[in-house]
């Protein structure tokens, strides 16, 4: 671990440790030549290859504001570093974690500003083969204004680590947790290729429909682990829950939704739409995009069909029709909803449960 305080390459001083990865830590960083904060990130113990800092080539290669810029790379004292754009937020993990599941509204966001990011490392020839919620950051809370996709440069170092495991003789058997925790998000080709085979854009495709899956339902389409790669060869997919449908005010934008994930997942690449193609589609999409509030719900009326949110002494009214999810909104649980002009109290819609 690297001191607070530390001065790295006579420019970056450390602030913090902010995260670990299956393969690199990540260090908050104050640049002292532009006098701003950066992601400051390095191979763990045993990690470090001739990779890394060709990889910062290839991901500086991408430049969208969908995608955490990569700065710099570097050597210093032996150890290898990676400069990217500081993002102060958390992963699309920790979001999913606070909110189980996203309503059709905010997935569908979420969706379309991913699709962005991974379109402008596909037209810069850059193929990330590593996308999954851990590697995507957006803004803490329970608004979705901004999301970046991150590590396009130490997706290379993945794609190292399924190489050697190839040499061994078969990825799914390696006993690497990097690639353990990739495989939920892993297409079919990735998992059962051979020496030699290079799968192209149609990978990151895959990992999309995958992690939008997780996104709406709160499950993994095929399983954690091992279990994913046996799922993926048999087939087996978890089912769309019945209530990303039982409401009819979701249901037409859920449906679109999972047309589109069900277009990614589809084992032969060839018979997957384009990133391109998926944001065409996503543009046709009527949903939400006003921001989002949180608050305890204080109280229910007309015999519990509708009720209160209050925030700053103002109450916001919503209906259960409003309601999205397995839970129902019940007084003293906290919510996220959007807010409408409404007399005499604004409207909220839609009313998302959180969890605990």
């Amino acid at each position: 671990m690297i001191p607070t305080g530390a001065i790295i390459a006579d420019r970056y001083r450390i602030l913090n440790h902010v995260g670990r990865g299956g393969m690199q830590e990540v260090y908050r960083a104050h640049d002292t030549r532009l006098d701003m904060d950066v992601a400051l990130k390095t191979p763990q113990a045993g990690q470090a290859t001739k990779r890394f800092k060709a990889s910062a080539f290839i991901a500086a290669k991408v430049n969208h504001h969908n995608v955490a810029k990569t700065l710099d790379s570097f050597d210093d004292n032996g150890e290898q570093y990676l400069v990217e754009e500081f993002v102060d937020g958390e992963t699309l993990k920790d979001k999913l974690d606070r909110f189980g599941f996203f309503d059709p509204h905010l997935g569908a966001k979420a969706l379309h500003y991913l699709l962005k990011g991974v379109e402008a490392s596909h037209r810069a020839g850059v193929i990330h083969r590593d996308l999954k919620p851990s590697n995507v950051m957006v803004n803490r809370g329970v608004n979705l204004s901004q999301l970046k996709v991150t590590d396009f440069g130490v997706a290379t170092l993945t794609q190292e680590l399924l190489d050697e495991a190839l040499k061994a003789g078969d990825i799914t058997n390696s006993t690497s947790g990097t690639i353990k925790g990739a495989l939920p998000f892993m297409a079919p080709e990735m998992m059962f290729r051979k020496a030699g085979e290079n799968p192209g854009a149609t990978v990151d495709v895959w990992s999309v429909g995958a992690m939008m899956f997780q996104l709406l339902t709160g499950e993994l389409p095929f399983g954690e682990f091992l279990h994913a790669v046996a799922n993926v060869k048999t087939g087996q997919r978890q089912p769309w829950p019945k209530f990303m449908t039982s409401n009819a005010q979701f249901a037409p934008l859920a449906l679109e939704l999972q047309s589109i994930v069900e277009s990614c997942l589809i084992n032969d690449p060839a018979a997957r739409p384009t990133i391109s193609e998926l944001i065409a589609r996503c543009e046709k999409l009527c949903y939400l995009t006003v921001d989002r509030f949180e608050g305890p719900v204080t109280k229910h009326i007309l015999n519990g069909y509708a009720g209160f949110i209050t925030v700053n002494r103002s109450d916001i009214f919503f209906s259960m029709e409003s309601a999205y999810g397995i839970e129902r909104p019940e007084i003293g649980r906290r919510v996220c909803y959007s807010s409408f002009p409404g007399d005499p109290s604004p409207r909220a819609h839609p009313v998302v449960v959180l969890k605990n």
